[in-house]
């Protein structure tokens, strides 16, 4: 891996394979225009946009962190895991995978129809024809909630809608943090936990998922501020884990403070993250 004098980093994105609103080329497109010089991108549950993505990194000189990633809940509580360095070229992974989406795509059909039944007309065929191009989730639902007028952005449409508690939202079929990590660490990825605070109780699954194989964590993530930024990197300096970050970026507008290169992310990840691959190899 080169060193870069003044690289620009960022290792959370998603594209139209899952539920970003760029495709491979329009986000390579957009990470030159932002001087990104290491991108991971890290669809859910699916490895579809990778090899496109790595023909137009590889065009523009942008190191790619190829990644995925896989959603658990554990008590209602969001719990997020990446994976780096997956191989596109790894069937037991891609089956892996594909039966999530497939999971992904029944929940969001479940979501569709308690949504209809509250009296919002979204429609549902026009979501679902989405996972044509890719595996679906709940941003799908939340964009059709605002063509309809029914929430004023993705934000409102989960906070009114689609978060556990409110009136449209499904479960997860199990799978748990610990299925994930594993997963990943069987086929040679690196895991990491995401957004750490919308797990709810950050020690609490450290204490499953270190163990399990958990390698890094999430520390500067987009939307958190300096002080959470800094609280993070105690807890992963604690837990002996590679702080990670980036934008979770979806497109622009998805939400407030999730632009495209916008986290803070020192060098001394990308590289942290590389030797940990290079070691697994």
């Amino acid at each position: 891996m080169t060193d870069l004098t003044h690289p620009r980093i960022d290792l959370h994105t998603h594209t139209t394979a899952s539920d970003g609103q760029d495709t491979p080329a329009e986000l390579v497109n957009f990470a030159i225009r932002q001087g990104i010089s290491v991108l991971g991108v890290t669809d859910h549950d699916t490895m579809d946009a990778l090899a496109e993505v790595q023909q137009h990194t590889s065009d523009a000189g942008i190191t790619l962190f190829p990644g995925v990633e896989l959603s658990t809940t554990v008590d209602r509580a969001e719990v997020h895991v990446l994976g780096y360095f997956v191989d596109i070229n790894d069937d037991g992974l891609t089956a892996a995978l594909a039966e999530q989406a497939a999971s992904r795509f029944s929940r969001v059909e479940r979501m569709i129809a308690k949504v209809q039944s509250l009296g919002y007309a979204i429609d549902g065929d026009a979501i679902l024809a989405q996972a044509d191009f890719g595996t679906i989730g709940r941003p799908h639902v939340a964009r059709a909630l605002i063509e309809i007028g029914a929430a004023t952005d993705v934000s409102d449409a989960f906070d009114r809608f689609l978060k556990a508690g409110r009136p449209g939202y499904i479960p997860r079929d199990p799978f748990s943090p610990e299925d994930a990590v594993q997963l990943l660490v069987r086929h040679n990825a690196i895991p990491v936990l995401a957004h750490p605070y919308t797990t709810r109780d950050i020690n609490g699954i450290l204490k499953r998922l270190v163990p399990a194989g958990l390698r890094g964590f999430e520390t500067y993530y987009a939307e958190y501020s300096p002080e959470q930024h800094q609280e993070l990197r105690a807890i992963a300096d604690e837990w002996e884990l590679i702080p990670t970050g980036g934008s979770d970026y979806h497109g622009v507008g998805f939400r407030e403070g999730r632009l495209l290169g916008s986290a803070p992310v020192p060098y001394e990840v990308a590289e942290r993250l590389y030797d940990a691959h290079e070691a697994l190899r």
